[in-house]
């Protein structure tokens, strides 16, 4: 990397659609050393029952800062995309949560193109590093700093602040926290590295573990696991793809869940009460179902909705 002159401000474009890239935006675009001249996010789509033309959350806080362009590619790297965000003039890209590949040209800018991602890379990369984290029982995480190459999530580390976990993390509540640290890490990144201050140090090829997207099937709970398992996945699928239970064709959601113990007659896949609570029972354990979500309902108590089926 060629650093330009000490403390010009650098022409910079940010790549983001989703909540996680979000505080990244607002630290780039109020950081002394950086000129915001345009954002890149996914198109503007239908929501809700009415199916209401909206734009990522990217989009609506590029608006609300007065971000002067804001680019929309169907295709980032189909050639007048690409063209587009060269017309801009950058030295620097920079990404969060964007879900689009990212094509040579802007790889390779005076500045290069930064990557935030929300775990201990090389561990996690991918589409769901956040649920996989919660998922697995991981006693830590990270937010990363990356220069981006060709590969998935395979470039080199500028800056990696570690994070605890105690066990109970949700994966809203845990991408909320790890955003604001992303956002901070990167703020006091950007000097060192536009004054080639701050090396960039190549991945480790060990621990490497690549995550895919998730999808609807994933959250069907599966009572060969453990009620341990479940209880992390009812944490980490939340909002997508959320955890769930088939009972007599129809879909239970799983919402909030704790772990108890066995009884001798459990008979894994069977629901069982846990004092005024239902329970699966599972390969090792009970899981308790705090709170859940009947088909067409609001989510409820699962006492209540035990009470339910018991009345019908």
């Amino acid at each position: 990397m060629t650093a330009g002159p000490a403390g010009a401000r650098v022409r910079t474009v940010y790549l983001g659609s989703g909540s996680f890239g979000l505080p990244a935006l607002r630290q780039l675009a109020a950081h002394p050393r950086i000129h915001l001249v345009g954002v890149v996010t996914a198109p503007a789509r239908p929501v809700g029952r009415h199916h209401v033309l909206t734009g990522t959350p990217v989009a609506l806080l590029a608006a609300e800062l007065g971000i002067p362009t804001v680019l929309t590619p169907e295709r980032l790297r189909a050639p007048e995309a690409i063209a587009e965000v060269l017309a801009l003039e950058p030295a620097l890209a920079v990404l969060a949560d964007y879900g689009q590949i990212v094509p040579p040209a802007l790889l390779d800018l005076l500045h290069g193109a930064l990557n935030l991602h929300p775990s201990l890379l090389p561990r996690w990369r991918g589409a769901s590093p956040i649920p996989a984290t919660i998922a697995a029982g991981d006693a830590e995480t990270a937010v990363t700093l990356m220069r981006m190459d060709a590969g998935l999530d395979t470039g080199p580390l500028v800056a990696q602040e570690p994070v605890a976990l105690d066990g109970g993390e949700t994966a809203p509540a845990l991408e909320e926290r790890l955003a604001e640290l992303a956002a901070n890490l990167l703020d006091r990144s950007l000097g060192p590295w536009l004054d080639g201050a701050l090396p960039a140090v190549p991945q480790s090829s060990d621990g490497v573990i690549l995550t895919r997207q998730l999808r609807r099937e994933d959250g069907l709970l599966d009572p060969a696991r453990t009620a341990a398992e479940l209880e992390r996945l009812v944490r980490a699928y939340q909002p997508w793809p959320s955890t769930y239970l088939e009972l007599d064709g129809e879909r239970l959601v799983i919402t909030t869940a704790r772990v108890a113990p066995a009884q001798p007659t459990d008979v894994p896949g069977r629901l069982v009460h846990e004092g005024d609570l239902p329970a699966l029972a599972t390969a090792d354990g009970r899981l308790a179902l705090l709170a859940v979500t009947p088909p067409g309902k609001r989510p409820m108590p699962g006492a209540d909705w035990l009470r339910g089926q018991r009345s019908r």
